[in-house]
């Protein structure tokens, strides 16, 4: 299984994926993308099987990646993991067809929790 992590943040994505290794998801291919653009690239070249994607970056924000995924046909299952969490931020990623929400810090129960029914 392959993973796209996009973060703007070259350490926050050095941590989703030692994260991803504590949670138990370490043996699953890992993509990296260091902005919004980079990730809507490799979410269509790399074809993977989950995005975990920050809210805010360069280029692209994280929703208007999804929203562009989404509008393209491409139903990758689709997370994120951001410091900001508002309802409304929580309600438009919902709607754009996220399947979780995760608020920075986190732990590897909390990666667990939320990828272990996506993942198996």
């Amino acid at each position: 299984m392959k993973i796209l992590i996009a973060d703007d943040s070259r350490v926050m994505r050095q941590i989703v994926t030692r994260t991803l290794r504590q949670a138990g998801f370490g043996d699953h291919d890992l993509v990296e993308a260091a902005d919004g653009k980079e990730a809507l690239d490799k979410a269509a070249a790399e074809s993977p099987d989950l995005v975990i994607s920050d809210w805010n970056m360069p280029e692209m924000t994280g929703i208007e990646v999804l929203r562009q995924l989404r509008g393209a046909g491409n139903e990758v299952k689709f997370g994120f993991v951001t410091s900001e969490c508002t309802p409304e931020m929580q309600q438009q990623a919902e709607a754009a067809g996220s399947l979780f929400f995760i608020v920075k810090p986190f732990t590897a129960e909390r990666f667990e929790e939320a990828f272990s029914p996506i993942l198996g």
